[in-house]
């Protein structure tokens, strides 16, 4: 495998940080080496710019089977690919190029989908939405982490902005003419932190102020914050956006300010494929990868692969890149995102999505467990429904 190449692509991903929506840089050096391979590549994909799909197909059998790998590479606000997307992206490219290399008539499809946003834009839920896994038979993502695993689970999410609107005034010479916003949001806050006590242990509540007026001295008119509202199934996240909905609406009524709520799209919580993570959980430790449980409470975060998940059978794995005190989302991570140790993870879980994709293909049964398995799952939950 061109490990040198791999390297290139996941630094320059990482030296070249894009936001949400926004990674064509990314696009470009992902699909380049796709292209010059073989695969026809479509950029543009659901109403996404920064989409792509590029496909790998055997004329002697283009229907099944249908396999994805998936490429994440948007960065972080401020802080760039301090969730190492830059090495998800490339683990996907270069696993489809070292499996399609080896088994250059593959008896069916191999598709690497580029899924822009996941840091809050959603890009696989608007995917979803617009059918494009609906005739995929398995999906994998390799996510790197201060510890490899094979199975975690991912708690459904929800982006909400809540806008509060008062009145503007003097704040010393004619308070009582204003309506402050601000009163309002921190109102709203306080409300919220009350709830935390009557929701469920796995439920997750954070928030930040974006705008919180203009000057000390001027009643705030207009203030906005922000809230991730988590819970462990899109069930139990609609009870909980109720109430919270509910607390910040009284919140802002109570000193007279109007409260606009703007709901973002809906990450579901995530349905573990166990038997093709046991494809991949043995192919890492061919490799001699150690392949660490998953923690038996908390160390859940949310992703949009969740929606995924519920439509096929599905993978997010994680590879250890750092030690176990460095955590996703800070300054250190975006460092091992670079650093050697990083690059060997990415090669090593690149080896392993490409060898469970040859499971998939060419081992009998494999894929007819897999797909079993998430028939069964889908079957109960339509009964449960």
């Amino acid at each position: 495998m061109k490990k040198e190449l791999l390297k290139n692509i996941a630094l320059k991903i990482h030296r070249n940080p894009e936001l949400a929506f926004e990674e064509k840089k990314a696009v470009n050096i992902l699909t380049k080496p796709l292209k010059e391979a073989g695969f026809n590549v479509q950029v543009g994909l659901a109403g996404m710019d920064t989409a792509f799909k590029a496909v790998w197909e055997n004329n002697k059998n283009k229907n099944r089977p249908k396999i994805a790998f998936l490429a994440e590479y948007d960065a972080l606000k401020e802080m760039g690919h301090a969730c190492g997307h830059n090495l998800i992206g490339t683990i996907a490219v270069g696993a489809a190029l070292a499996l399609t290399e080896v088994c250059n008539e593959l008896p069916g499809t191999l598709i690497v989908l580029g899924t822009p946003a996941e840091e809050g834009g959603g890009g696989k839920v608007i995917m979803a939405n617009q059918s494009v896994f609906d005739e995929i038979d398995a999906v994998m993502l390799c996510h790197p982490k201060n510890k490899t695993m094979t199975i975690r689970d991912g708690l459904a999410l929800v982006h909400v902005k809540f806008k509060f609107y008062g009145k503007e005034s003097h704040a010393s010479v004619a308070p009582e003419k204003g309506i402050s916003a601000l009163e309002a949001m921190i109102n709203s806050f306080v409300a919220i932190n009350s709830l935390r006590q009557f929701v469920k242990d796995n439920v997750k509540i954070h928030g930040i102020i974006n705008k919180g007026g203009v000057a000390p001295n001027i009643v705030p008119k207009y203030c906005e914050a922000e809230f991730l509202i988590r819970a462990s199934t899109l069930e139990e996240l609609e009870k909980v956006k109720l109430k919270v909905y509910e607390a910040v609406k009284h919140a802002g009524g109570a000193v007279g300010a109007d409260v606009e709520i703007e709901e973002g799209l809906e990450y579901a919580d995530r349905n573990n494929n166990k038997k093709l993570a046991n494809l991949f959980k043995n192919n890492l430790e061919k490799l001699g990868e150690e392949v660490s449980p998953p923690p038996k409470i908390g160390e859940i975060g949310s992703s949009d692969i969740g929606n995924v998940s519920h439509l096929t059978a599905t993978i997010h794995p994680y590879i250890k890149i750092c030690s176990e005190d460095i955590i996703n989302h800070t300054p250190e991570f975006k460092e091992a995102a670079a650093s050697e140790k990083g690059i060997d993870g990415m090669i090593k879980a690149t080896k392993a999505m490409a060898m469970t994709g040859y499971d998939l293909f060419y081992k009998d049964d494999a894929l007819k467990e897999v797909r079993s398995e998430f028939n069964t799952w889908e079957a109960t939950e339509k009964r449960r429904k």
